[in-house]
């Protein structure tokens, strides 16, 4: 791979880096996407705000990545209709900043270094989780009599006792899921390879999905309708869930069972988590279960259920009550 200089181009920049990503880095297929969408932002901007059809690395200097920001921080989501957030925000400047230090690492420019774009702090996330109500609402509405609903029981039961992406539920295998232990090793973000754990019930309706199956396929959850399976595909992959498929069935079901929530597959790994937290399980090992790199990205569920908190609450109350609701002011003077 050719070293880079100042003067090259940015876009053929991009491309040696996001080929470094792939093979060097062994980033995976949907990191890269991301990263070629953040990149290939900056540079359809860079190249209006220049008035250049083409940039080099020369060009990127502190006061380009300020007016990035700015614009960045000015527009809005097509989505919502409303100004970005800066957590949206984040994620374009992460990856310029992941590409600013391969330039100086890996390719010992001297340009912008990549701690000098600020990020800035994102605003607190309150992740939605649903109680046990909900939850089980919603697990009580598909259709037994069918495969697709023994199917669709199996997913959620899955998410709910595994905290799995969506995007990990559906690259499952048959074969890498281990009734008798309960347990089975995932391969997250970044390739990072986690064991998860399945609950007494989502081993229940995994057994009754597979055993309603009669074909050979690899995929664990295959679609029964839609095209057509692919010619020459013996091994069932045309036929593999994708995690659109899954978004539209856990809102089909949240919708059939008349919660007043926006739920989606995400939000099971929240509800997940949150119960965990609850349960007294320890942030560490929580983040493990996530398969978290780090645990700042666990502490969001702190916000959300914090046991210490809520029995320093409770015994508060407990002693107001004790004495009949007289409370003993004590002066700070």
């Amino acid at each position: 791979m050719s070293k880079q200089n100042l003067s090259s181009n940015f876009d053929d920049t991009l491309l040696k880096y996001l080929e470094y990503c792939e093979i060097e880095r062994n980033l995976s297929q949907n990191t890269i996407k991301m990263y070629h969408f953040y990149l290939t932002d900056f540079s359809t901007w860079a190249k209006g705000f220049l008035k250049k059809d083409a940039f080099t690395l020369k060009d990127i200097d502190e006061e380009l990545i300020k007016k990035y920001r700015i614009n960045l921080n000015r527009r809005i989501s097509s989505k919502s209709n409303m100004e970005f957030k800066r957590s949206t925000q984040k994620t374009f400047l992460v990856a310029l900043r992941a590409l600013l230090k391969y330039l100086v690492v890996e390719e010992g420019l001297d340009i912008i270094s990549p701690e000098q774009i600020i990020l800035g702090k994102a605003e607190d996330r309150v992740p939605k989780v649903l109680n046990t109500d909900q939850l089980r609402k919603m697990f009580e509405v598909q259709n037994l009599d069918r495969k697709s609903g023994v199917r669709d029981r199996a997913i959620l039961e899955t998410l709910y006792s595994t905290g799995l992406r969506v995007s990990e539920l559906v690259a499952l295998n048959r074969d890498a899921i281990n009734l008798n232990t309960g347990e089975f090793t995932v391969i997250g973000k970044g390739r990072k390879a986690r064991i998860v754990y399945l609950s007494p019930e989502a081993i229940k309706w995994l057994k009754k999905y597979l055993a309603a199956r009669a074909d050979p396929f690899i995929p664990l959850f295959i679609r029964y309708s839609g095209k057509k399976m692919q010619e020459n595909d013996f091994d069932g992959e045309s036929l593999r869930l994708t995690p659109r498929s899954v978004q539209r069935l856990v809102k089909k079901y949240v919708r059939r069972s008349g919660l007043s929530v926006d739920a989606t597959p995400h939000t099971l790994r929240h509800t997940y988590a949150t119960g965990l937290l609850s349960k007294g399980a320890d942030l560490r090992s929580v983040q493990e279960l996530l398969g978290h790199s780090n645990v700042s990205t666990t502490q969001i569920y702190t916000h959300v259920t914090n046991p210490q908190l809520k029995d320093v609450h409770r015994k508060f109350h407990e002693d107001v009550e004790s004495t009949g609701g007289n409370i003993k002011v004590t002066s700070l003077e």
